[in-house]
């Protein structure tokens, strides 16, 4: 199948995407995930306990909101797949099985009163935490080439190809992120204590962090990119949804090659954003005190972003100044 390019005539208001059929093993996942998402908010609130600061049950909480968001989003794009869909089924299968086998984990290591990840201290933890390192990269290798196979099946609207394949492109990267927290530190080499791996860049685990999210206000935290990256597989697709809605009143959104030139803005400042925040962590900044250079890095990208969308749609509207030229708002309008 060819691959669309982006047309500049107005479109008609194409229905929203639709998978011909959802990925069951993962729609499955996602349910059981929401029934523990309300079981370990009640735990969250009836068990005081802490680890590192921190409810127990924050961290299985987290995982599972996380883990049910990411399961419904890799359902519906193996549902976009036309060649190669035996392939993406099977894949899509173990990146469930890996994701179901990690939050039980988590959880049962939570309600022991330990912590999970990087936690070597026994031989029964140091296999646990094995294991989950394995089903992550289960689901790394899986969702990649979910993300192939996608790309190989471009539908007819080139905004909405890019949307994809930039989302799940980025959502890698973050995935990909948290293999930075898996090897020791200087600190736990010097002096090593069953642990191996941590989040904080700078400081240790388990000191002051943001409510809820935990990410450290003190220190470096790597969480930051490989949370962020790892949903532009929803917040890019869903960016595009917003635009196609917007449509509806917005004529000069109608035009295929404007969408298409806002998704790929999108994507650029997503990518530089996810670069930031991870250089951030890397050089143990926490993200409530930008040092000068990130400030100014994440104010230009800002600035950067909507200078260029503003252009395009400038340049869309242009048209209509133009003696005798039909303006793309009055020709999307009749169609």
């Amino acid at each position: 199948m060819a691959i669309s390019t982006p047309s500049s005539t107005p479109t008609v208001r194409a229905p929203l995407p639709r998978p011909d059929r959802w990925h069951r093993p993962l729609i499955g996942l996602a349910v059981v995930m929401a029934v523990l998402t309300v079981a370990t908010g009640v735990l969250a609130i009836a068990d005081p306990r802490e680890i590192l600061g921190q409810n127990a049950w924050f961290k299985p909480l987290k995982f599972v909101l996380s883990t049910g968001i990411y399961a419904v989003t890799l359902a519906w794009l193996i549902g976009q797949v036309r060649r190669f869909r035996r392939a993406a089924d099977l894949l899509g299968t173990l990146a469930a099985v890996g994701l179901l086998v990690e939050i039980v984990i988590i959880a049962g290591v939570a309600a022991a009163g330990a912590t999970s990840h990087f936690n070597v201290t026994t031989p029964l933890h140091g296999a646990l935490w094995a294991v989950m390192a394995g089903s992550i990269v289960v689901v790394w290798l899986a969702s990649a080439v979910v993300g192939v196979t996608v790309a190989l099946s471009p539908g007819p609207d080139a905004a909405r190809n890019l949307a994809v394949r930039g989302g799940i492109t980025l959502a890698m990267v973050g995935l990909g992120l948290a293999f930075l927290m898996t090897s020791p530190t200087a600190e736990q080499l010097e002096d090593f204590r069953g642990v191996a791996g941590a989040h904080a860049v700078g400081v240790a685990d388990g000191g002051p962090g943001l409510p809820f999210l935990g990410w450290s206000t003190e220190g470096g935290d790597l969480r930051i990119p490989h949370f962020i990256g790892m949903h532009a597989l929803q917040v890019i697709p869903l960016g595009l949804l917003g635009l196609e809605l917007l449509s509806r009143r917005v004529a000069v959104l109608r035009l295929q090659q404007v969408r298409f030139r806002l998704v790929l803005i999108g994507v650029l400042a997503f990518a530089v954003m996810l670069a930031i925040v991870t250089w951030q962590a890397l050089i143990g900044e926490p993200i409530v005190r930008p040092s000068a250079p990130v400030l100014f890095a994440g104010v230009a990208t800002a600035v950067g972003t909507a200078v260029s969308a503003g252009a395009v749609l400038a340049v869309a509207r242009r048209p209509r100044t133009r003696k005798g030229g039909a303006t793309a708002e009055r020709a999307a309008t009749t169609r």
